[in-house]
Formats: C-alpha cells, sequence, structure tokens
C-alpha cells in the first residue's frame, strides 16, 4: 500500500510516547453573542472531533476577559492537524463560527509531558499534612 498525502497517523502512533500535538485558540466574541456562540460550538463540534486524527476538543471561557474563549484541541500529530485544518470540512466549520468571532489568535504545541494526579490525598487539609 502506497501512503498518500491524505494519509493520518493512528491515535496510538507518536502520540501514545511523546504526546499529542495541541492547538490552542483564543477568540473574542463578539459583545452579545456568547451564548449563540456556545451553543453553535457544541452543535458543530462533531466535525472537529469526528476526524480520525481529533483526540477532543475542549471550550472555555476566560474568567478574566470579557467576551473570550480558549479551544485547547489535541491531534495525534502535526501533519494529521495540518491535514485537518486546510480541509473544505474544517472551512465549512470556521465559516459557521466567523460570525461571531471579532478577533483570534492561534498557537500550537507538542505536549512532552502530562503527571497524572496521585489521588493520594483526599482532602486539602490531607495534602498540605502531608509535607
Amino acid at each position: 500500500m502506497t501512503a498518500t498525502t491524505d494519509t493520518i497517523a493512528p491515535a496510538t502512533s507518536d502520540a501514545a510516547t511523546t504526546g499529542p500535538y495541541r492547538v490552542m485558540l483564543r477568540m473574542e466574541i463578539r459583545p452579545g453573542m456568547t451564548e449563540d456562540f456556545e451553543k453553535v460550538w457544541l452543535a458543530i463540534g462533531d466535525s472537529v472531533t469526528s476526524h480520525p486524527a481529533s483526540l477532543g476538543q475542549t471550550l472555555a471561557r476566560a474568567t478574566d476577559e470579557e467576551n473570550v474563549y480558549y479551544i485547547v484541541s489535541d491531534w495525534t500529530d502535526e501533519p494529521s492537524f495540518r491535514l485537518f485544518e486546510t480541509s473544505d470540512r474544517h472551512l465549512e466549520h470556521r465559516q459557521q463560527l466567523h460570525p461571531f468571532r471579532s478577533q483570534g489568535s492561534m498557537v500550537t504545541m507538542q505536549v512532552t509531558a502530562r503527571v497524572d494526579p496521585s489521588g493520594e490525598h483526599a482532602t486539602h487539609a490531607d495534602w498540605e499534612a502531608a509535607r
């Protein structure tokens, strides 16, 4: 089988050993449109998460900036994300969110480490006492 330019890395590829490729979008939403933005984002989210290289995404509303949201998505690797990013389906997805956005930016990163919670302390007081 010959690899093509649309070959997607399986979810068990490098993401299992080096961590996923992470994308974080910062979106400033037009005043008065945040509720509708959240509804549309949820309604069309599967157009991202159904992609075979997607490891999921999260929408978070900033607590220190009005009308600002962050969208964090994880991908198996950068080439697969870039293939998604330039797809017709993604462009359609972006067009549905565009009316809500006044400004935005994107940063990309490679997750290099993760420390999971140990679960060894049931309460804050227990955790403090364990010093």
